[in-house]
């Protein structure tokens, strides 16, 4: 039973120079395809993680679901009571002519709930007497605790985490997804989590959808995306990962740019920066077979031993 549902979700949006000078150029229309035919189910009390490079439509994705933008084709299904979302950055998602106290309590009045703003710092692991500050007081990894808190303000069985650590330092971090793990626990919480950071998302996630110029090109368990990754682009960006455990098992970057999502290459999107791409790649759009969108793992073509082996 899912929570959550995107059904062949798309997304476009107008890029189209103005009216006048399209008229006088004889130029048509541009469209960017920002997210194309996702589809994805999120069950009661999972968190499912979304990556990739930046630009590859995750953050669009996030704002379809919470109904910020609608969707060009397909449809978002949520049988859940209420949703949230926390935001990137910490200091331009809490408004700094509040008081704490206020900003908290705002869902609370507008859904004429009966919570307490107090306890709801105290669960954030702040303290009661912060509700009378304002966002300046505090710094980011505290302000992320204000943004949890107004987010659980409003009752929510289902938020939204759109990158919600990556402008924090990284021993804050740890304590924002500690906390985040601890009342998803305590609350019953299912997440879906965006995030560029892979070392993150191993921290957090059950299931992981890599996406990669707007759609999911492989979706798997945590476990088994870490162990096994199936797409060569899944494989770059776990190869990118620093070696912390120094094993001596040397690192690159991931090769290549993101295609220009105006003019995205024919076939696999892919096919540019992939070592396995063949003929087919460059003419034929792969298919989402068992979950991965690759014809060289269709094919067969590359080796599935366990990664870093």
């Amino acid at each position: 039973m899912h929570l959550l549902k995107l059904d062949a979700v798309s997304r476009d949006f107008d890029v189209s120079r103005p009216w006048l000078n399209r008229m006088i150029e004889r130029e048509p229309r541009r469209l960017l395809r920002a997210v194309d035919n996702v589809s994805l189910e999120v069950r009661p009390g999972e968190t499912v993680a979304l990556v990739g490079e930046s630009g590859c439509g995750k953050s669009t994705v996030a704002r379809l679901i919470v109904g910020l933008y609608p969707p060009t084709e397909g449809r978002v299904e949520f049988r859940g009571r209420r949703m949230q979302m926390i935001f990137q950055d910490p200091y331009a998602s809490l408004n700094p002519r509040w008081r704490v106290r206020d900003i908290i309590a705002e869902p609370i009045r507008i859904l004429k709930l009966q919570k307490d703003v107090s306890q709801l710092l105290v669960q954030v692991g702040l303290s009661p007497d912060d509700g009378d500050k304002y966002p300046h007081e505090f710094s980011g990894g505290q302000r992320q605790r204000i943004s949890i808190a107004r987010a659980l303000a409003g009752e929510p069985d289902f938020l939204i985490c759109d990158e919600p650590t990556s402008a924090l330092d990284v021993s804050v971090q740890a304590q924002i997804l500690n906390l985040m793990t601890d009342l998803q626990k305590r609350l019953g919480l299912t997440y879906v989590f965006i995030s560029h950071n892979l070392a993150v998302v191993s921290q957090v996630a059950d299931r992981v959808g890599v996406m990669y110029l707007g759609r999911v090109v492989e979706l798997a368990s945590a476990a088994q995306l870490f162990a096994r990754p199936r797409h060569p682009y899944t494989r770059m960006l776990l190869d990118a990962v620093p070696d912390l455990a120094m094993s001596g098992k040397p690192r690159t970057p991931v090769a290549g740019e993101v295609p220009n999502p105006l003019a995205p290459p024919p076939g696999c999107a892919f096919h540019p920066r992939c070592p396995h791409a063949n003929e087919r790649c460059r003419r034929e759009r792969p298919r989402v077979i068992d979950a991965v969108a690759c014809h060289a793992v269709e094919e067969g073509r590359i080796n599935l031993a366990l990664h870093g082996a």
